[in-house]
């Protein structure tokens, strides 16, 4: 609960979460000097805002050489750590450990429904977009993408999309795992599952799919990162 409160005091100064959500979408490390321009504020004040939100561990910073001379620059980037506001407590990481451990110990079936219900899972995400088209039997290629970009944003992903100019593949990343910290005990089914997961995206928008994953974060990787095969 502490810490809880430590965030919340942190993050009630609008510019400073401000300062936060333009990070958690910057897919890098950013300098003092980037977020004074940015938000136009004196490079004092944007180091004062960085280091409030470092105090309370939602950033994490090094010195590097910027190979230009001078002085080093301090670069500051996400932490790995977990920021979870719930009043009352709600401890749902461990719930989801639970909850996986479960499906295990059920042996073949249970991945089966592990990978069954993260296809489901996608597929609702994507009908839930789709309510938003009065014909969603008519969509144009961008707009299938669009809706692709909007889902994964939502869902916490930071993702970047792109695609070939015969519009036939699609190449994405994804920037932050939303279930990174229970993928690092249980790598395989996790990773196994946002596979399915995101294949039950596109199968909701594009007759034929296949994807094929490029990078994973658990490797080392800075993203996880797909090529998409598909058809109309």
């Amino acid at each position: 609960m502490e810490q809880t409160l430590k965030i919340t005091n942190v993050l009630s100064d609008p510019t400073r979460y401000y300062i936060y959500q333009y990070i958690t979408k910057r897919h890098k490390d950013v300098t003092v000097q980037e977020i004074a321009d940015h938000f136009s504020i004196h490079p004092n004040v944007a180091r004062l805002h960085l280091s409030k939100l470092e105090d309370v561990n939602m950033l994490v910073s090094e010195t590097k050489k910027t190979g230009k001379g001078g002085r080093p620059s301090r670069l500051y980037r996400l932490s790995d750590d977990v920021v979870q506001l719930h009043f009352p407590y709600r401890d749902y990481q461990l719930l989801a450990k639970i909850a996986l451990e479960t499906m295990l110990e059920l042996g073949e079936e249970g991945r089966k429904a592990l990978h069954s219900t993260g296809k489901k899972f996608g597929r609702e995400l994507i009908q839930q977009e789709l309510k938003r088209f009065a014909d969603s039997d008519r969509l144009t290629f961008d707009q299938k993408l669009n809706i692709l970009k909007h889902a994964a944003d939502m869902s916490g992903f930071h993702p970047e999309f792109d695609a070939n100019d015969e519009k036939t593949v699609v190449y994405f990343q994804i920037f932050n795992c939303p279930f990174k910290e229970v993928a690092v005990q249980h790598a395989e089914p996790v990773c196994s599952m946002h596979y399915e997961f995101l294949k039950g995206m596109f199968e909701s928008l594009f007759d034929s799919i296949q994807l094929v994953e490029k990078q994973n974060m658990l490797a080392g990787c800075d993203t996880c990162s797909y090529k998409a095969i598909v058809g109309s």
